[in-house]
């Protein structure tokens, strides 16, 4: 009986033989099947396998990917529909105010007094429009300049410092963010 020494022990030959029985029927990395850490054979997977488990891995990703695709859209959709609660929410005191002021100036004569307080709200209107990015457009005595102004009408005149320039100011124009949100619809000079 040979005695082998295996990192640092001694062991004889009946316990080698005996380990080399147990691993012969346990097939290398290169052949069909495998044995995983408890000694039980593993098939190899076939191509159908294979083909089977990637579909099935793409299917629960595309699933995943819809899933996720409608949930943004969703969520884009309620941004979307309240993205205007925060103007409302600030506009809403100045409809208190309007209410107000009508309800206090059904029985009331003092013109000067009722002017007074419309010209109050509708500062306050203005304020907060301007506190959220609104700004007028500036177009009379200006040069007409098609990107921002809409030009309703040509009026003839003999003044040549005013011709292609703005005369008047039918409706307004506005500014949103430096962005145009309203053309102002003016008349220029030819």
């Amino acid at each position: 009986m040979a005695v082998k020494k295996k990192k640092g022990k001694v062991v004889d030959k009946e316990q080698v033989e005996s380990v080399s029985e147990k691993t012969d029927g346990v097939v290398n990395k290169g052949d069909e099947n495998q044995a995983d850490a408890n000694g039980n054979e593993i098939k190899e997977q076939t191509s159908e396998d294979k083909y089977n488990d990637l579909n099935n891995r793409f299917l629960r990703l595309y699933a995943e990917f819809e899933n996720f695709r409608k949930r943004t859209n969703k969520e884009r959709l309620d941004i979307i529909n309240n993205a205007n609660a925060d103007l409302l929410k600030d506009l809403i005191p100045v409809i208190d105010d309007f209410e107000r002021a009508i309800t206090n100036n059904e029985g009331s004569e003092d013109v000067v007094a009722i002017k007074e307080g419309f010209s109050l709200i509708y500062n306050k209107y203005k304020g907060i429009l301007q506190t959220k990015g609104l700004k007028p457009m500036e177009a009379k005595g200006e040069v007409f300049d098609p990107e921002v102004h809409e030009a309703v009408a040509n009026m003839p005149t003999e003044d040549k410092e005013l011709k292609g320039k703005i005369i008047d100011d039918l409706e307004k124009g506005y500014f949103l963010n430096e962005k145009v949100l309203r053309y102002a619809k003016v008349v220029v000079g030819q």
